[in-house]
């Protein structure tokens, strides 16, 4: 398989997820009381947006290098 047609499949398929998922979250833990022995901690989500046109020009740009890598002749 081509490098530019695997290029494209991993656009395709990080465009989708990004489409699907619309972003990461993750957890995020913090001190809250921090005396002698007694430890207190919260968890906090936190979450990065992904704007869906970012996902859909992964999409895009993964078929045009997709249909690019069918056309290039070796």
């Amino acid at each position: 398989m081509k490098p530019i047609s695997i290029a494209g499949i991993l656009l395709i398929v990080l465009g989708a997820l990004a489409l699907a998922y619309q972003g990461i979250t993750y957890t995020r833990q913090e001190k809250v009381i921090d005396v002698g022995p007694i430890h207190a901690t919260a968890d906090t989500q936190e979450r990065i947006p992904i704007p869906p046109i970012l996902g859909g020009l992964a999409l895009v740009g993964g078929i045009a290098l997709l249909v690019a890598g069918a056309r290039e002749t070796t």
